[in-house]
């Protein structure tokens, strides 16, 4: 069974916004008061927060797909509709936020750091909040904008000062188990070790982690064994500890050759290059251990290592190695850099910048992309034509129009708004220019109107039923 994820992709939903409603007071003796639809709620956000008490993505390993509820629409009486709930999802300390392609989107460290992983769709504005002067009795609504939906990949990055290296069964865990209080599996056979331990280590005055990382070996690198998985858990360490094994009983391998290995599945992973290095010969105990640390440590320290002869089974040189590497992690720590205010960057909009684009595809469509256009398109009901309507006036406010006619535009021509993928189009009318056309006195409730006298009332009638008879006249069947 599965007890340790570094890597998940999590599929993400955020909220739709609530429709706006379209309603008129109503009540004793004034029927048509007006509208009164309130607006529609903001659809919930999908937030990833860092929460130290979680070490691994198991959990969405499990449950991939999450989503964030619905705001709700708005009502009569002008009552807004409730904010749909934002979806909190604790990640480990560390954890790096890619797009599909491998964009890093967010690197999540430190306790609290959070990310908007979806955004919530805006509520529909309610009739109530459409009305104006010109406009007093609007018979439409607008939309709620759909959530932001896709999906994300989360890779745990392990947060530790110290990272211990070394082939399987060098004893890396044998010594966290001993330099802190991390209780890791310890066995006499390879790949014992199947998730990065992490322990807490007190030196003096300086408090530091440090992780085993299992499951290097020979092209981890390139994806074999264990190592591929696990090397992005030493990205972030102050120092890499070599642990070399001078008690192996395998006759092909020897600590050189082992410490070459390890180099060059570090330098060929990348970006380790100016950690610095300790190598630890483990095992010193046994007789033939410390007669193989006699013989190889001229030959590190020709390579300008610093040594530590060290035995987790009899506690040999554990207390000098701890301060030893609470010296090199203290002095990473004062090196780097404080952390400045935060500075405000205002970048202005330019004066040329007429928030859209309008481009001439090469199948003949004039494609319209920006983000207001986009947002009134998916806020628009097409089956309301005062609707429509509005949508074209806000168009034409927007100089879309104008535009459409700069780029060779002519009656008929096919119009797409919004992306290929879901995109509304339409033939193009350049009468659209004046809105109204489409409507007539659109925005206008005629129940609000002052009655027609009855005598007017039946001379419409009359005229009506007149000119019902001369169409039937005229196309009656012989």
């Amino acid at each position: 069974m599965t007890t340790f994820v570094d890597r998940v992709e999590l599929h993400v939903a955020a909220g739709n916004g609530g429709h706006g409603c379209a309603s008129v007071h109503r009540e004793k003796f004034k029927p048509l008061g007006g509208p009164d639809g309130g607006n529609g709620g903001r659809g919930g956000d999908v937030i990833l927060v860092v929460d130290q008490s979680v070490t691994t993505l198991l959990e969405y390993h499990h449950s991939p797909h999450r989503k964030a509820t619905n705001g709700k629409p708005g009502e009569g009486g002008n009552r807004s509709g409730k904010d749909g709930s934002d979806l909190v999802l604790p990640v480990p300390d560390g954890t790096v936020v890619l797009d599909g392609k491998g964009n890093v989107l967010a690197d999540l460290v430190g306790e609290g750091t959070t990310y908007i992983a979806a955004q919530g769709g805006r509520g529909g504005l309610g009739n109530a909040a459409l009305a104006s002067a010109r406009r007093k009795a609007p018979g439409f609504a607008l939309l709620g904008e759909p959530g932001q939906t896709g999906d994300v990949v989360l890779e745990l990055k392990t947060v530790a000062d110290v990272a211990l290296v070394g082939f399987p069964s060098a004893g890396k865990s044998s010594l966290i188990s001993v330099l802190s209080a991390a209780k890791p599996k310890i066995a006499d056979y390879p790949f014992t070790t199947l998730v990065p331990n992490l322990g807490v280590v007190t030196a003096g005055a300086t408090v530091y982690t440090i992780a085993d990382v299992p499951g290097l070996i020979p092209g981890a690198s390139q994806g074999k064994g264990l190592g591929l998985e696990f090397l992005r858990h030493v990205e972030r360490c102050s120092v890499l500890v070599h642990v070399l094994d001078t008690a192996t009983l395998e006759s092909e391998r020897d600590p050189l050759t082992d410490l070459d290995v390890i180099e060059a599945e570090l330098r060929e992973y990348g970006g380790l290059e100016d950690r610095p290095r300790i190598v630890v010969l483990n095992k010193v105990d046994i007789p033939d251990g410390q007669d193989l640390a006699d013989m190889i440590r001229p030959d590190l320290e020709a390579r300008g290592y610093r040594i530590f002869e060290v035995s987790a089974v009899s506690r040999h040189g554990l207390k000098e190695l701890s301060f030893a590497l609470a010296g090199i992690v203290a002095e990473a720590r004062a090196a780097k850099p404080k952390q400045e205010a935060t500075r405000i960057v205002i970048r202005p909009k330019a004066v040329d910048d007429a928030g859209f684009t309008v481009t001439l595809e090469e199948d003949g469509l004039y494609r319209v992309r920006g983000e207001k256009p986009e947002r009134w398109v998916r806020q628009t009901d097409f089956n309301n034509d005062e609707a429509v309507g509005y949508l074209a006036d806000r168009l034409n406010r927007l100089g879309v129009e104008d535009e459409l006619m700069k780029a060779g535009a002519r009656a008929g021509d096919g119009v797409a708004i919004g992306s290929e993928d879901d995109a509304v189009v339409f033939d193009w009318e350049p009468s659209m220019a004046a809105g109204a056309e489409m409507l007539g006195r659109r925005g206008e409730d005629h129940r609000l109107e002052a009655p027609r006298p009855a005598a007017q009332r039946r001379r419409d009638r009359d005229a009506e039923r007149d000119e019902a008879d001369r169409e039937y006249d005229e196309f009656k069947p012989f």
